[in-house]
């Protein structure tokens, strides 16, 4: 168990279980065992008394989720407390860029839809999201020469992006708030918080405490992922006493990524990914639709447009500088692959069109469509730029004397 945990630490690692997870979910839904795939996403369980008698993809999107927006708070409160966004000149040019990265595909979207019937407008945070665990395992079947700056900015840039996204679920995709409940959850959420600014790691105590405010928010209308960012703001960072060893969001994090990347995030991509290209009109008719055109746009040009151009102003205008090593090549590539958006993208259509609708169907064919044509040409311009930081390598090899020092730096020492 701790040899499978360690491994799925790894990002790359939930990246790619994910991609098998989405691939396994379009083979079922397209084949002959297609009915009793739809039948197990629709089979229902929980107490219908709490208003929890919920479809395995519901629990899977409401439920499970859950754990991987708590890894994600965690992750979130670490970066602003003790990470690079505590930095704000570091931080500039990727919350830039993510901001940038949100708001050209929201656009593009919109201009697609702008007058399309049947609420299609609703969709227009779809194409905003990045999924950091698809893009990272992208990355690293590309990556053997890259600079090691471009990953730090493509993971600063994600958890900023998961920000806004929660941000955006929270805000838009409430379509009726109950305040009590919402009220309720308070109590759960500030006794675990007492319990973990306490230092706290007792799951007997915390966990009936997370499940209670899960709940109370699902009551309330609001989505219940929001659940889990909140518990995992409430964990702290810094150590109460100086000394090594992991702080508490650290610690909760090393336990509960392994749940995060390894179950809840490719059972989500299992029950979400699994659409019906005959359902929903035929291949055709989806790419004929302005929301699957829209999302599609919207990830490959607006995600690079909007991070690209976005990072270049900031720069442009202020002292903000790209770190060393990573050139505008690499941007435009990252900025490539920021387009994949997956499953908070997925997320996002099943909250605004409904699970199952047709026009969902199309939202899931135009995510997938995007997030693959992205992660190609992301391959393409990076692939490009590693062949280049190769032969700079070898050149670097073939100057370098037996003393191992190059002959350029020999030229310039005048030794």
């Amino acid at each position: 168990m701790r040899r499978i945990s360690d491994i799925l630490r790894a990002e790359t690692v939930g990246g790619i279980l994910l991609v098998i997870a989405a691939a396994l979910a379009l083979a079922l839904a397209n084949s002959p065992w297609g009915d009793s795939y739809r039948a197990l996403s629709e089979l229902r369980l929980g107490p219908a008394a709490l208003h929890l008698d919920l479809t395995l993809a519901q629990w899977a999107a409401d439920g499970l989720l859950a754990i991987f927006f708590f890894v994600a708070g965690l992750e979130l409160k670490r970066e602003f407390v003790a990470g690079d966004l505590r930095d704000p000149a570091k931080a500039a040019l990727p919350v830039a860029a993510a901001v940038g990265g949100m708001v050209v595909p929201a656009v593009i979207y919109t201009a697609f839809n702008a007058g399309a019937a049947g609420g299609a407008l609703s969709g227009w945070a779809i194409p905003t999201a990045t999924d950091i665990a698809f893009a990272l395992a992208v990355l690293a079947i590309i990556n053997t020469h890259l600079p090691a700056a471009l990953r730090t900015f493509l993971l600063t840039l994600a958890v900023v992006d998961d920000l806004l996204a929660i941000a955006i679920i929270a805000l838009f995709y409430t379509d009726s708030l109950e305040p009590v409940p919402l009220l309720l959850a308070l109590v759960p959420l500030a006794l675990f918080a007492l319990l973990v600014q306490r230092r706290v790691r007792s799951w007997w105590l915390l966990l009936p405490l997370a499940v209670a405010a899960w709940v109370l928010v699902h009551e309330s209308g609001v989505h219940a992922t929001v659940a889990g960012v909140l518990l995992g703001f409430a964990v702290p960072v810094i150590r109460r006493k100086p000394g090594p060893g992991p702080g508490l969001a650290e610690h909760f994090e090393h336990i509960f990524r392994p749940l995060s990347a390894g179950v809840a995030v490719p059972v989500f991509a299992f029950f979400a990914a699994g659409v019906s290209l005959a359902g929903a009109g035929g291949l055709g008719a989806t790419l004929s639709d302005s929301v699957a055109l829209g999302i599609i746009a919207g990830l490959v040009a607006g995600k690079a447009v909007g991070v690209f151009g976005a990072t270049w102003l900031v720069q442009r205008f202020t002292r903000a500088r790209l770190a060393d090593g990573l050139s505008w090549w690499d941007v435009f590539g990252l900025a490539l692959l920021a387009g994949i958006g997956f499953t908070v993208s997925l997320l996002i259509g099943e909250l605004a069109f409904g699970a199952g609708s047709e026009r969902d169907e199309h939202v899931k064919i135009g995510v997938l469509a995007g997030s693959l044509l992205a992660a190609l040409l992301a391959t393409i311009v990076l692939r490009t730029r590693n062949r280049h930081y190769r032969r700079i390598c070898a050149e670097e090899e073939r100057d370098t004397d037996a003393d191992g020092i190059p002959d350029v730096y020999q030229e310039q020492d005048g030794r």
